[in-house]
C-alpha cells in the first residue's frame, strides 16, 4: 500500500524512474558529493516509501549512466570523474596500432573573451556573454595529435581566474570546484582542412585532412557547460564508437 501511494505522489511515468529522478536531485543539490558511499538500498527504501525492489532498479540505472559506482562487499558510491572511466565515455581517439590511453594536454593559452554567435549558439547564452575560452594540444604517444579549443561561461564558472593552473582531466575540475557534473555529450563530426594555426600546432601541412568533433556537453539537468571544438589528426588514430 505504501508503494502504491508514493507511485501516485510521483505521478504515472514508471515509479523508479521517478525515484531515479529524485535522487539525481541529491546529486545536483550537492547532498550526495563524488566519492561518497550512499544509504543502503533497505535505508532508501524506508526513507522514500518504495520497495527495494524499486530502489535497486532505479541504482542500477544510475550506476549504468556512470552517475554511481557499484562495489562488492562495499556498497555503492556516488561517481567520480576518474580518467578511466572519461577515457572510455568521452574519449573517442584511439592510436591505429594502440589500445586507448588518456591523452596528456599542453595548455597554449587561456583568457576571458566575448562569445561568438557559435559560443552563445552552444552554451545557450544572452548576448554580450562573456566566456573563458581555454585552447590546448593533446598528444598521444607523445605526438601532437589533437588542437583542442574549450568555451565556458564565464558567468557559471566564476573565480576560473584565479585558477593557479587547469588540469588535464578538466571534468574533475568542474566537478570538485564548481560541483558540476558532466552527465553526457552530444557530438558532430566533419572532415575540414587543417588551418595555419592548427597546422603549427600539430606539426602536419596546412590543409592537411583533420577530423573536427564538435561537442557540447551537458549537466545533470541538462543544462549545457561546455563546448568543445577537437581538430584530430588521423593518419596514424581513427575515431572509435561503439553501438550497443
Amino acid at each position: 500500500m505504501a508503494e502504491t501511494n508514493t507511485a501516485r505522489a510521483f505521478g504515472y511515468r514508471p515509479l523508479y524512474i521517478q525515484v531515479k529522478d529524485s535522487l539525481i536531485r541529491r546529486l545536483i543539490d550537492g547532498k550526495w558529493q563524488p566519492g561518497q558511499i550512499i544509504p543502503s538500498e533497505t535505508d532508501l527504501a524506508l526513507e522514500i516509501g518504495v520497495s527495494q525492489g524499486t530502489i535497486r532498479k532505479a541504482l542500477d540505472t544510475m550506476a549504468a549512466e556512470n552517475l554511481l559506482v557499484r562495489r562488492q562487499g562495499r556498497g555503492t558510491y556516488v561517481a567520480e570523474p576518474a580518467e578511466s572511466r572519461i577515457l572510455f565515455q568521452y574519449f573517442r581517439i584511439v592510436p591505429d596500432d594502440g589500445e586507448a590511453s588518456f591523452p596528456d594536454s599542453r595548455i597554449l593559452n587561456w583568457s576571458r573573451k566575448k562569445a561568438t554567435a557559435a559560443e552563445r549558439e552552444g552554451l545557450a547564452l544572452p548576448e554580450n556573454s562573456d566566456v573563458w575560452r581555454i585552447a590546448r594540444v593533446r598528444d598521444l604517444g607523445g605526438v601532437p595529435a589533437i588542437a583542442e579549443t574549450i568555451s565556458l561561461s564565464a558567468a557559471r564558472f566564476t573565480g576560473f581566474e584565479a585558477l593557479p593552473s587547469i588540469p588535464n582531466n578538466i571534468y574533475r575540475l568542474y566537478s570538485e570546484k564548481w560541483g558540476i557534473t558532466i552527465a553526457r555529450a552530444r557530438e558532430k563530426l566533419k572532415a575540414v582542412a587543417a588551418s595555419r594555426t592548427d597546422a603549427k600546432v600539430l606539426g602536419c601541412a596546412e590543409g592537411a585532412p583533420l577530423l573536427r568533433i564538435g561537442r557540447v556537453a551537458f549537466d545533470l539537468e541538462g543544462n549545457p557547460v561546455e563546448l568543445r571544438i577537437s581538430c584530430c589528426l588521423t593518419d596514424q588514430a581513427h575515431y572509435l564508437s561503439e553501438l550497443k
